[in-house]
């Protein structure tokens, strides 16, 4: 398997949209992959916390908790949505944690 690396950044995430992809884990497993998150609560409370990452060739991915409508215990495994240009890269950025999981 192709080992996939994402790091945070400060890219714009404009363009980016989810194509059915997510990933189940953890706040405080998040944090410890791809550090803080960029954002915190949206102005509408739709998403607590979102991410904003790119991989080596620059494609821009975020991962946010999507209408939980609620404080998230950072310990409690929540579905995390996954944005990006095309279901792709959102699939590599999903398979990326799931890789730091493992090694974890």
């Amino acid at each position: 398997m192709e080992m996939h690396e994402f790091r945070k950044t400060f890219k714009s995430a404009i363009g980016t949209s989810f194509h059915d992809v997510t990933v189940t884990t953890t706040y405080n497993t998040l944090v410890q992959i791809l550090g803080d998150p960029n954002h915190g609560k949206s102005p509408d409370g739709k998403i607590n916390y979102e991410w904003v990452v790119t991989d080596k060739n620059g494609n821009v991915c975020t991962i946010y908790d999507w209408k939980e409508y609620r404080d998230i215990d950072f310990d409690e495994n929540i579905t995390w949505h996954i944005g990006g240009k095309n279901s792709a890269i959102e699939n590599k950025l999903a398979e990326y944690i799931e890789e730091q999981i493992e090694l974890m």
